[in-house]
């Protein structure tokens, strides 16, 4: 049956029915390597990014390529050989050069991997052009080892290959460098990207591959799609019919639109199960999905109803049908009459202009090459080359956007380089404080002085960063000399806008690394009188006096207690009694003002009864007017 299926799939090229196939324009995705020595093969040469593995896009890698003596195809494990390629601490990551042939590359890698290379350079056995190094097809023993390739692989050309192993046999150091920053074009603020997949999920170990990595990235891409950032749009590949076979039993159960749109047969088995043909029109369903979502505004949900209907409605139980699509669309509130009018007669013997539209996006255009590889994702208009996971794809997206636009979830956790756990990445540490300038992006890892409870560091990031500002004696002691003995704590940090390490009173020295007592009695700053008696403490200093006398720390002298106690007492019965006078005397000034006050009002009311006051009216005199 497998023969048939090939023959099938032959038929159109044979007859010249799909050119975009038979002649289809391969572009090999290449990154740039940069040998820096020794100066023989100095300079730039092209490398092919392998189709497995994480290459590091967006940044950069160093590394001394080394050519194993034994097992010089990899296509065994190298501790078998007793042999190790682990970097030793502070030496440059090593770059092992294999060569072609004998078994898959990415099993090459994977024992590379395993022996502690960070890259592989694979070189060519033969002259020809660079070709992509892809995975095994279908191969489930292969798909274990795959899956967890982390380390970027490159094909290089014979020639140079042959250079490589020259120059390292001859004693040379050769150092190179692998630049992935131009791997993706970064023109403007917004990535443009698509996935080429299918709906098929009986088709194997890349199927379950692009199944899982749907369901993992579909919150990272809803993210970028809702704040602006990317532009999304899934495509699926179809095939047609030769129009002699369009009334064969493989197209009949193969093709829709009377051949005008075919898949394989999941099964590979045309008498059961499910047909070529029931994968197109989900295909088609889901095309027309993303048509009514993003005609709407929210593009997004695409990724809400594949992941959904992955779940939902799988071919293993049977519920791959346009009952259980239905379900799906209904509950994320999708317009069917839309959807139904998009999707069009999948019997009708014309074309359908979606599909029609999807094998037109197949031929490739400008720097991208045909698409017949599934699943397949382009990043502005660049074949992306690498493991298909969240955390490569991702790292792919973010270093298509112009550095310093890159959003907030470029800059997360999970995008970090982990380059800083290596050496601290070669930044400045405080390693009492656990603060580091070594901060891991997905472009690599930056040495910037960080900013720590509010207080800035400033320096060059790489041999010193010091804190500044208001608060920096907060932190660490500001840098400063700082000690506790005795229950008493001493710090040098002066937190002033003038910032400064100042011994405080009591210590000298540079306020940075030392601070030292001060003997005051030793060096006579204290305790001078002839009396006096000094004892040196640290921080400070004791004085006393001896028999019955006070010391007085202020004149840095020796009184009497007795004296000081008569003159005390003196002292206070003289202030009492001079408290006393002047309430006497305040009492009888008081005394006297009442006293005259009353002898006043007496002496007017008596005169009031002989003659009248001023302030009294005029008493009328009836007397006069009684004669008249």
């Amino acid at each position: 049956m497998k023969q048939h299926l090939l023959c099938f799939l032959l038929l159109p090229c044979l007859l010249l029915s799909i050119p975009f196939l038979c002649e289809s324009r391969f572009v090999v995705e290449k990154n740039s390597l940069s040998v820096t020595s020794p100066d023989s093969i100095k300079g730039a040469h092209d490398c092919a990014i392998g189709n497995f593995g994480i290459p590091q896009y967006g940044g950069s890698m160093a590394g001394t390529v080394v050519y194993p003596k034994e097992n010089q195809k990899s296509c065994k494990e190298f501790s078998d050989f007793s042999i190790s390629f682990k970097s030793q601490p502070g030496a440059l990551p090593t770059f092992l050069l294999v060569d072609r042939g004998d078994c898959f590359f990415a099993l090459k890698v994977w024992n590379a991997q395993k022996a502690g290379a960070s890259a592989v350079l694979v070189a060519d056995n033969v002259d020809e052009p660079l070709i992509t190094m892809d995975t095994p097809e279908e191969d489930v023993a292969s798909a274990k080892y795959i899956e967890n390739i982390t380390i970027p692989s490159a094909l290089v050309t014979k020639s140079f290959g042959e250079k490589l192993k020259k120059a390292i046999g001859g004693g040379d150091m050769v150092n190179l460098n692998l630049d992935w920053r131009e791997a993706v074009p970064h023109p403007d603020a917004r990535v443009e990207y698509e996935l080429w997949t299918n709906s098929n999920d009986e088709c194997g170990v890349k199927c379950d591959m692009l199944m899982e990595f749907v369901k993992d990235f579909k919150g990272a891409a809803q993210i970028l799609e809702k704040g602006g950032y990317t532009q999304f749009r899934p495509h699926y590949i179809t095939w047609y019919c030769p129009h002699a076979f369009t009334l064969s039993r493989q197209c009949k159960s193969q093709c829709i639109n009377k051949g005008r749109y075919c898949a394989p047969d999941p099964e590979q088995d045309f008498s059961s199960g499910y047909d070529g043909k029931d994968v197109v029109v989900e295909n088609l369903r889901q095309l027309c999905v993303f048509k009514v979502a993003n005609e709407t505004g929210k593009p997004w949900v695409w990724w809400d109803y594949v992941t959904d209907f992955q779940i939902r409605c799988p071919m293993k139980e049977k519920k791959y049908n346009k009952e259980c699509a239905d379900s799906v669309i209904k509950s994320l509130g999708i317009d069917s009459r839309k959807l139904d009018k998009c999707m069009g007669d999948p019997n009708a013997d014309s074309d359908n202009p979606v599909l029609k539209e999807e094998q037109d996006a197949q031929v490739g255009k400008g720097s991208r090459g045909d698409v017949t590889i599934l699943p397949t994702l382009v990043v502005n208009n660049r074949q992306y080359r690498g493991k298909l996971e969240k955390g490569a794809v991702l790292k792919a997206l973010c270093s298509g956007f112009e550095e310093t636009t890159e959003p907030a979830i470029c800059l997360s956790t999970e995008m970090e380089s982990n380059e800083c756990l290596d050496n601290n990445g070669g930044c400045w540490q405080d390693k009492s404080a656990n603060i580091t300038a070594c901060k891991d992006t997905f472009r690599g890892r930056v040495c910037e002085c960080p900013r720590v409870d509010g207080v800035q560091f400033k320096g060059d990031g790489y041999s010193h960063c010091e804190p500044s500002g208001p608060g920096r004696c907060t932190i660490n002691n500001g840098g400063c000399w700082h000690e506790e003995r005795d229950g008493h704590a001493f710090s040098a940090c002066v937190d002033k806008d003038s910032v400064k390490c100042e011994c405080p009173p009591g210590f000298k020295g540079d306020g940075f690394k030392k601070c030292e007592d001060i003997n005051e009695c030793k060096e006579k700053k204290a305790c001078q009188c002839p009396e006096c008696s000094c004892k040196n403490t640290w921080g400070s200093y004791e004085c006393s006096c001896s028999g019955d006398l006070l010391y007085m720390r202020d004149h840095d002298t020796c009184i009497s207690k007795t004296g000081s106690q008569v003159r005390s007492a003196w002292a206070a019965v003289w202030l009492i009694m001079l408290s006393l006078g002047l309430a006497a005397a305040g009492a009888y000034l008081v005394y006297k003002y009442r006293l005259r006050q009353y002898m006043d009002s007496e002496i007017r009311a008596i005169m009031a009864q002989y003659m009248p006051l001023d302030s009294q009216p005029e008493v009328p005199n009836h007397v006069n007017d009684e004669r008249a």
